[in-house]
């Protein structure tokens, strides 16, 4: 379960939703009787899905040896190589029409070294004075002048530029957020209470055309360096990596920092009547630049780039029917935090749990098709790596998908299953569900009827609430499928004291819960595959 986006869609999310989705707790008639016929081949092949496989698997998957399974570690590796090796020896890719792949993730760390300003003799020091983010940037090591072009607020409109007559190719500039404002609050630009494309969520815009301009670095005064720093700490810290091998010849934006009040006032010096005067023109729609001479403004920011590789599993049991073309995508991640000194983060529910039960779906679906009992659409288990890193794995996997979107069903992904939460200690028999009504009424209606026929768990929409504070839907891999319109299906436990923690371990998952979850998929699973018609997508993408 990755909690890094978390900042990034809170406000957005919240504000921009409309519909009310479900939020409450369905619980099964538990009157009427479990389906349990061995007769039917579906009961037949949940029943192969055991505690005992899944405790077999997650003993390795979440053992010290593996180190935390982080992308890009040789722990990972050892993971993926552990489910291929058992996938294979089942069939999976040997058996005509099956197949077992890997698809190579490539990811980008950047990192500063050294990170300094200085201005005259003054040094300031990165994430207490001002913010620059590595994978912007490229290094700016001995970067040093003798002057600072107070621009304004960096904007080049047709209604309002700072960039007229302004001499800033090779120059240093300093600008403020947003955009000038009238007297009464009112946008110079548009002429209203509504802000321009240039206001303060669209820094990257001013940055574009800065690069443009050819200035040398951009300065961005940021009255809120702190609140800055917690909503971007792993990408500030290097942790935060990006999809693809990237280097600085493809960077769009110009070198730039986000600096504090305090660097902004030693940069001012005696020149602070004239950034008033300045400032009192912004609000007539006249801007004025100001040319600040200092002792010295220099940088020494000196850039890491490190290249790591993941790896999807992918494994795909080929429908028989003219619907085979249609993908059912069962996914879950199953890398983890890895290793942070001596400290091991096995991660035995985050994600070791859903991997687990990934592998023992994969196996009760094969076993259908050995026994000539193949579903009409194609069935494809998908292991994501970098979910922590922030959902890259299935980031990359939906910008550069194996199986065409348009041609996937569903997703029906598996994130933490393995414990319970403090509001359901009393009722291990529960099971959070999210997303399964946002696209699609006909998933959400699939699922509440095959847990009422075959496993009759508490079907909590808690987590579901498009208001919820959490807002996990956004927080693992169904959303990069949800964003694209595939109808998304996620399953979770919910957040207990061991969540991201060294001590989530095997001796603390209660498999017999995991198995009924399991099952509850297993037969969404092989209900979507066989329907007459592809799900609906009667929900707006949001």
């Amino acid at each position: 379960m990755n909690i890094k986006n978390l900042v990034v869609v809170l406000f957005l999310s919240i504000q921009t939703l409309s519909a009310q989705y479900i939020s409450g707790i369905t619980e099964p008639d538990k009157s009427k009787p479990i389906i349990t016929d061995k007769s039917l081949v579906e009961v037949q092949m949940a029943n192969t899905i055991t505690a005992e496989d899944m405790r077999m698997h997650l003993t390795v998957l979440a053992s010290d040896s593996l180190e935390g399974r982080e992308t890009g570690k040789p722990g990972i590796d050892k993971a993926k190589d552990y489910i291929m090796n058992y996938l294979k020896n089942l069939g999976l890719g040997v058996f005509p029409m099956t197949t077992l792949q890997t698809q190579k993730v490539e990811l980008t760390y950047s990192s500063w070294e050294d990170a300094e300003i200085y201005v005259n003799k003054t040094r300031f020091k990165h994430m207490w004075d001002f913010l620059a983010f590595a994978n912007m940037n490229s290094s700016m090591f001995n970067l040093n002048d003798k002057e600072v072009l107070f621009l304004g607020y960096g904007i080049d409109d047709p209604k309002y530029s700072d960039y007229n007559k302004a001499k800033v190719e090779g120059k240093i500039i300093m600008i403020n957020r947003g955009e000038p404002v009238d007297e009464k609050g009112n946008s110079i630009i548009t002429g209203s209470d509504k802000m321009s494309s240039w206001s303060d969520d669209n820094v990257e815009k001013k940055l574009k055309l800065a690069k443009e301009k050819g200035v040398k670095l951009v300065l961005i005064i940021e009255n809120d360096l702190k609140k800055l720093l917690d909503q971007n700490r792993n990408k500030v810290m290097g942790f935060s990596p990006e999809i693809g091998r990237t280097d600085d010849s493809k960077l769009m934006t110009a070198n730039h920092a986000f600096i504090s009040t305090t660097i902004a006032k030693a940069i001012i010096g005696e020149n602070e009547s004239k950034i008033i005067k300045a400032r009192k023109g912004f609000v007539k729609g006249k801007p004025v630049n100001v040319l600040l001479k200092t002792d010295l403004i220099g940088t020494n920011l000196t850039k890491k780039v490190t290249y790591v590789e993941g790896n999807n599993i992918i494994a795909s049991i080929e429908g028989d029917s003219d619907k085979k073309d249609e993908h059912i995508i069962v996914s879950a991640h199953y890398d983890h935090l890895g290793k942070r000194g001596d400290d091991v983060f096995n991660g035995a529910d985050d994600n070791g749990s859903g991997t687990t039960a990934l592998i023992t779906l994969a196996k009760a679906s094969l076993q259908s098709y050995m026994r000539n009992q193949r579903a009409d659409r194609t069935i494809t288990f998908v292991w994501f790596c970098g979910e922590e890193k922030g959902l890259l794995g299935s980031l990359y996997y939906s910008k550069n998908p194996m199986f065409p979107l348009d041609k996937t069903v569903v997703d029906i992904n598996i994130d933490m299953i393995g414990r319970l939460d403090d509001k359901h200690k009393d009722n291990p028999n529960y099971i959070y569900v999210i997303g399964s009504d946002r696209l699609s009424t006909d998933l959400h209606k699939i699922n509440e009827e095959m847990n009422q026929k075959y496993t009759q768990l508490t079907l909590d929409y808690t987590f579901n609430d498009e208001k919820d504070p959490n807002q996990f839907y956004f927080r693992s891999d169904h959303y990069n499928f949800a964003k694209n319109g595939v109808p998304s299906i996620f399953f979770f436990s919910g957040v207990h004291d061991d969540y991201h923690k060294k001590t989530d371990d095997v001796d603390k998952i209660n498999f017999d819960k995991m198995v009924k979850i399991a099952t509850l998929v297993y037969h969404n699973i092989w209900t979507i595959a066989n329907r007459p018609d592809k799900l609906k997508v009667d929900g707006e993408i949001k």
